[in-house]
């Protein structure tokens, strides 16, 4: 029997009354297995680098508290206060994104950081929830109000962000943000003559990075002939894989891990799979795809166009970044830095996919009355 009243009128019972809360138990599954697999993976990183075995561990419990008040602060906003959040949230994370090319650090290459007192901020990260509200909010706009150009406000906030991620460089973000973007341009009513248009110029853009990023090309010749160049971390994944088969090797026991170098991140799923086996692979693979399809359901009677887009776009973002990572480590697809949602280590990334999921429940939360019109 639940502690909370249903005739209790209070913010938190409201909320408590509305909210998906099969959802919310999904997502905390998540949660729980990146604490138990950053305990597993990061300590062997922490020795390569020379510093404390749990320093891994312990940097992401301290953002972890920080990232589930955001979440719980997220899910109790009004659509009218998750815009205005959205409005605000994206503009402050493109000017850092901005600040990066003139400040951040270089890392592997890449300026995605503004470096803060003992942490570093990627605020790309940031930009991919924000925008896919926001473009949500412009696209509704002009669909319910035709006097409002929100599509071209939007195609002109997308070119900018494209330009300043693809600077960076991080293509594989700016691939994301274009087909979340694309998707929701898609529910919104985009003709279909733009829709071949759309498709055309994203080969076109595909090709183009192949041709003239070095970076790119290199990594798409791996994944075609893993004789091209170096497949290290992709190669040793995969013995991950066979080591672990149905059951795993137990908790502790990879081997793996030694050698990956990013085996807590970028590559945490292969120590999934040696040291819980392929049940638990498929534990986790099917907890995202219950949090994308619950997400769906609680949107399919929706009538408020915003609400539709903005949670689309947000559940495709979530769901396409854990299909990246995963076929990413199984090697069917090349090789993208991208995290594995809640469970791979990433302040950035941790903050960032709490805020969206936040937002996430709050939009998929039952409306009654008044509260259907905020």
């Amino acid at each position: 029997m639940s502690a909370i009243a249903r005739t209790d009128t209070s913010v938190l019972g409201r909320w408590w009354w509305t909210v998906d809360r099969l959802t919310i138990v999904a997502l905390g599954a998540l949660i729980f297995c990146g604490v138990i697999l950053a305990m597993a993976a990061s300590p062997p990183v922490a020795a390569r680098l020379g510093v404390d075995q749990y320093h891994f561990v312990k940097r992401q419990m301290t953002i972890l508290p920080v990232a589930l008040a955001l979440m719980f602060a997220c899910s109790l906003a009004t659509p009218r206060q998750i815009i205005r959040l959205a409005v605000l949230g994206l503009g402050v994370s493109l000017a850092l994104t901005a600040l990066t090319f003139v400040t951040g650090p270089e890392i592997k290459g890449a300026r995605r950081w503004v470096a803060l007192p003992g942490f570093q901020l990627q605020p790309s990260e940031f930009v991919k929830p924000f925008f896919a509200v926001v473009a949500a909010w412009l696209f509704a706009a002009q669909k319910m109000h035709g006097r409002v150009p929100g599509y071209l406000i939007s195609v002109a906030l997308y070119i900018g962000i494209v330009f300043m991620l693809i600077k960076q460089p991080d293509l594989g973000m700016a691939a994301v943000v274009t087909l979340v973007w694309f998707a929701q341009f898609f529910m919104a009513g985009l003709p279909i003559w733009l829709v071949g248009m759309l498709g055309c110029l994203g080969f076109a853009g595909l090709f183009g990075a192949y041709m003239f990023l070095p970076h790119v090309t290199s990594r798409i010749n791996r994944f075609l002939d893993p004789s091209a160049g170096d497949s290290y971390q992709v190669d040793r994944a995969m013995d991950a894989f066979m080591n672990g088969g149905l059951m795993g090797r137990g908790p502790g026991e990879g081997i793996v891990k030694r050698t990956i170098p990013d085996a807590h991140a970028d590559f945490i799923f292969a120590v999934a799979a040696e040291e819980f086996g392929l049940i638990a692979c498929l534990a986790i693979v099917g907890l995202f795809a219950f949090v994308v399809m619950r997400g769906f359901s609680r949107v399919l009677q929706e009538t408020n166009l915003f609400v539709l887009l903005a949670t689309t776009g947000l559940l495709v973002q979530f769901g396409l970044q854990a299909v990246v990572n995963m076929a990413s480590t199984l090697h069917l697809m090349p090789t993208k830095g991208m995290t594995l949602p809640f469970i791979s280590y990433g302040g950035s990334s941790l903050l960032a996919l709490a805020i969206g999921m936040g937002m996430v429940l709050a939009l998929t939360r039952k409306r009654y009355g008044l509260e259907a019109m905020l």
